[in-house]
């Protein structure tokens, strides 16, 4: 028996009608990273490009698309991926590290971040995206740090893709993968393969190359959980831990979950889900992806760690979106540590505007009780506020864009005052 990684992983969830309140679907993640790792939120506009162009990702370069969707991308600031994201067609992506019985391989490819940002960039419906995902990781593999250090950090990964109508949720294990079309109305992901016997899609090969590893017999029901990792798939959401804790919020409001009842769930520390320590939340988003057409989808991103003392901050897609500033960190271009070889000899300043204003209200908080509870009550406020306003744009239809192409920036600025 292997012995168990470190619970060193994240939390994503989905509910769709009508688990989902309103004829919606609600996507949430909270990253958990190294607790003084940077994450960003950063824009990127829809591009064409060139037939033949290559595409420089975190550590290796792959053939670009010819065009490109607009994203908004949560991720840590030193790579070019994204933990989670959203694109201009109501995609939305979320990843986890997962490990199992195949070794996880030392050399660099693409990480499990950058596949969320490829599949946002070249997908318009979840199911794409999976296909897009699928075929880079047989092309080019994964694989590579995955954290900003010199101690190496690796894993497989699991992604939970959401978009206006259904949601899958795709496993890996080095190139050979199952994915699962969410059914049931709600499902969540974390540092475990869960994917059973429920299998949609998979790698051509992947039961053969379980038999020839003498993993599956060939002749019992194939359990991709059982059979890749060391995961006892009959105790999976009876069992202690964040997989099994979550299964229980997300069912305990099944039938009635909002945006506020998923940040709720992201806020919840006594589970586990809003991490604590050396590895922590650092980085929380919740997306409300309308059914009709004629609707906005509203992504709100914190943009700071613990999303029990962050605001999550509204983001709607809309022409003329400029790039988010006060959460965008500095870049460093070719002096950056992760971009010379050897790779992580140092690590600079990454901290943002909102960033800096965070930690100094979170210092306020600990050392300064009643101010501090004074100051987490008014950003209580104004996200109920924002989240009041999304709502009836949700409910009415009527959608001010000169209001909206600067939605998040304004509530950066409101939030930033307060603090």
């Amino acid at each position: 028996m292997a012995p168990q990684p470190p619970p060193r992983s994240c939390d994503t969830f989905v509910a769709l009608p009508p688990a989902a309140a309103g004829g919606r679907v609600v996507f949430g993640k909270n990253s958990d990273r190294p607790a003084d790792e940077v994450q960003e939120i950063v824009y990127f506009p829809a591009a064409a490009h060139p037939p033949g162009a290559s595409l420089e990702c975190t550590f290796v370069a792959v053939e670009q698309a010819e065009r490109t969707h607009a994203v908004v991308l949560s991720r840590p600031a030193w790579l070019w991926g994204a933990e989670m994201g959203a694109n201009e067609h109501g995609v939305c992506i979320g990843n986890e590290a997962v490990w199992g019985r195949e070794e996880v391989g030392d050399e660099e490819a693409l990480l499990g971040m950058d596949l969320v940002r490829l599949g946002l960039e070249r997908a318009d419906t979840a199911e794409k995206a999976l296909t897009v995902i699928v075929d880079l990781l047989e092309k080019y593999g994964q694989g590579g740090n995955c954290m900003e250090s010199h101690m190496a950090f690796t894993y497989h990964n699991s992604f939970l893709i959401a978009d206006r109508k259904e949601a899958w949720v795709l496993e890996t294990s080095g190139k050979y993968w199952a994915a699962e079309k969410v059914e049931g109305g709600v499902r969540n992901i974390s540092n475990q393969l869960s994917i059973t016997t429920k299998i949609d899609r998979e790698h051509p090969e992947l039961r053969e190359y379980a038999k020839n590893k003498g993993w599956w017999d060939g002749e019992k029901e194939f359990d991709f959980a059982a059979t890749y990792s060391y995961v006892n798939t009959a105790r999976m959401i009876t069992s202690r831990g964040r997989y099994c804790e979550g299964y229980k919020l997300l069912n305990k409001h099944k039938g009635s979950i909002t945006s506020e009842i998923m940040m709720e769930i992201l806020r919840d520390k006594e589970s586990g889900i809003n991490m604590e320590g050396g590895f922590m939340t650092t980085g929380s988003m919740v997306s409300v992806l309308p059914q009709q057409p004629h609707l906005p989808c509203i992504h709100f991103f914190t943009g700071t760690p613990d999303p029990a003392r962050s605001v999550f901050k509204p983001f709607i897609f809309v022409p003329n979106i400029t790039q988010l500033l006060k959460t965008s960190s500095p870049t460093f271009g070719h002096d950056d540590p992760v971009k010379k070889q050897p790779r992580f000899q140092n690590k600079p300043d990454r901290r943002h505007e909102l960033y800096k204003k965070h930690e100094s209200a979170a210092v306020v908080m600990e050392t300064m009780k009643d101010k501090g509870k004074e100051m987490l009550k008014e950003i209580q406020e104004l996200e109920k506020q924002k989240i009041s306003e999304m709502e009836s744009i949700l409910q009415n239809g009527c959608l001010d864009v000169t209001q909206v192409v600067n939605l998040f920036p304004r509530c950066i600025l409101v939030g930033t005052l307060t603090k």
